[in-house]
């Protein structure tokens, strides 16, 4: 039996799994980092807190495992996307990584479009320049860190410099780098064209590969570190969402899933590219060589009720501890008790900005009619309504380019509740499934890394072999028209209060 290691690099924590060939989970650990947020928008993390957490997790499932290191085949990487890691010429860090969610760079923003043009840079990039994309952050490095940006020899995504620290090789693969504002998606090739306009220098940037190639090879330096055999494969991997895709076998037209992290993602899997003109859903490189996927982005699904969790239900946080359960099993339990529409509650769930569909880093979180006969629990179940409602959104658009199914797989840590994914079925009017395995992108990157190891010809296959899917959760039609009228009123909120947000930003 061959085995394969799946790190799933992520905002909160790293988590790495092995599993068999045939996508068996034997073992998986977490290791958890801090978020750093020096300015309001602002966001960052430091590399360094990565590489520790993917040296611990490797060693604690070879460990609890058992699986001797020369077993394994191969090691795959999922990613945070677009976080931006500068290296000096000894390859050591220059400064904290800045994050996906960071929406400090509006200002770049508008030089990068002005300097390529819009429509021109979403025929190259097929994305208009959006705040957490990485392009913009390298010209606010430029202006506003000259001097560290003089020492920068090399620029890496956050998945990449874990790579890079496993195998001595600086390389990148092109579902991740699609979301730098750099490639030329269609060509899936870094554009000399946007280079050269943003005076970046091109031998800034890593080798491109696919996302189950061989990148390099477990150095002896890191074996020590890790557990794994020197010399084991490292496939090139992919961003977390493209990831995600190959653990939930959206790899084929038609497929589509939804996660709920941290983030918020709708993903349509597509054989050709498919561009939204305005720019409001991302087209990037999938996973699958040859292939394409649309996708949103909404920057605080699982944050948003994360950021209720840490602030209102500290009591549940201790009596779920005390009962050895997690803490949002009881609030789940305690959000079933509110009906639909919680009252008359309302939840834009913007507390980072927002990306998709709204493109607007000046937009913030919203309870929209609290009144006097609210509680938590009402919050609560307006939190979790109000990112659905963001989801459907995103969907709608997909719906319209025509590349989603009728059906609708669900992963991330929503997709573990059963009342947030019957709100999915509600709110998207489909039935949602989940992947039997719990493990989303670690279980991708996985796949990849066998598909690189040669146990597997192709993506597809791969994932035929790897993966089994729960029967749906089906809408409840009655619900659903419950929801429908919420959501439109949803819907006319940000266009109301958009004003506003512009001059709470100056204030």
């Amino acid at each position: 039996m061959n085995y394969l290691i799946g790190v799933d690099l992520g905002t909160s924590g790293t988590k790495t799994v092995l599993f068999d060939q045939n996508g068996e989970s034997l073992a998986s650990a977490t290791v958890e980092y801090p978020l750093y947020q020096p300015q309001n928008g602002w966001a960052e993390q430091d590399p360094a807190d990565w590489w520790d957490a993917a040296v611990r997790t490797i060693r604690q499932v070879l460990g609890q495992s058992g699986v001797d290191p020369q077993k394994v085949a191969g090691v795959g990487i999922s990613g945070q996307m677009h976080g931006l890691v500068m290296l000096d010429g000894e390859g050591q860090v220059l400064r904290r990584s800045i994050l996906w969610c960071d929406g400090r760079t509006s200002q770049e923003c508008a030089e990068i479009t002005q300097a390529v043009g819009a429509q021109r840079l979403i025929q190259l990039s097929a994305n208009p320049a959006l705040t957490g994309f990485t392009g913009g952050k390298i010209l606010w490095v430029r202006r506003h860190e000259p001097e560290l940006y003089e020492k920068c020899r090399q620029i890496l995504l956050p998945k990449d410099y874990v790579r890079y620290k496993l195998t001595g090789v600086y390389a990148s693969e092109v579902s991740d780098a699609s979301g730098t504002n750099l490639l030329d998606v269609s060509k899936r090739c870094w554009s000399q064209e946007i280079l050269e306009k943003l005076r970046i220098n091109r031998e800034l940037l890593p080798p491109l590969f696919e996302s189950c190639q061989v990148a390099g090879r477990v150095t002896d330096e890191a074996a020590a570190l890790t557990g794994l055999a020197p010399g084991t494969p490292v496939v090139a991997g992919a961003g977390d969402n493209a990831a995600a895709a190959v653990g939930t076998g959206v790899v084929e037209r038609g497929k589509a899933f939804t996660t709920i992290g941290t983030s918020g993602v709708v993903f349509a899997h597509a054989d050709q590219v498919t561009i939204d003109p305005e720019g409001r859903v991302h087209t990037f490189c999938s996973a699958v060589p040859g292939a394409w996927a649309v996708m949103s982005c909404t920057l605080s699904a699982g944050g948003s009720l994360k950021w209720l969790r840490d602030n209102f239900f500290l009591q549940e946080k201790e009596a779920a501890a005390g009962m050895g359960v997690d803490p949002y099993v009881l609030m789940d339990q305690q959000a079933s008790q509110v009906p639909i529409g919680a009252d008359r509650l309302l939840f834009l769930p913007y507390l980072m900005g927002e990306r998709s569909p709204l493109l607007d880093e000046n937009s913030r979180g919203v309870f929209f009619g609290l009144s006097a006969i609210h509680t938590k629990y009402h919050m609560l179940r307006a939190v979790l309504e109000g990112v659905v409602y963001s989801q459907r959104q995103c969907l709608d658009i997909l719906r319209k380019m025509g590349v989603v199914s009728q059906e609708m797989l669900a992963c991330g840590g929503g997709g573990t509740s059963p009342l947030w994914r019957q709100m999915l079925a509600d709110v998207y009017g489909c039935p949602v499934r989940t992947v039997a395995s719990k493990e989303g992108p670690a279980l991708g990157a996985a796949i990849l890394a066998g598909v690189g190891a040669g146990l597997y010809p192709s993506v597809q296959e791969a994932c035929a072999r790897m993966i089994r899917l729960n029967p749906p959760q089906q809408p409840n039609p009655v619900d659903s028209a419950r929801y429908e009228p919420y959501y439109q009123l949803y819907c006319t909120l940000y266009p109301a209060l958009k004003p506003a947000f512009q001059t709470l930003a100056m204030l």
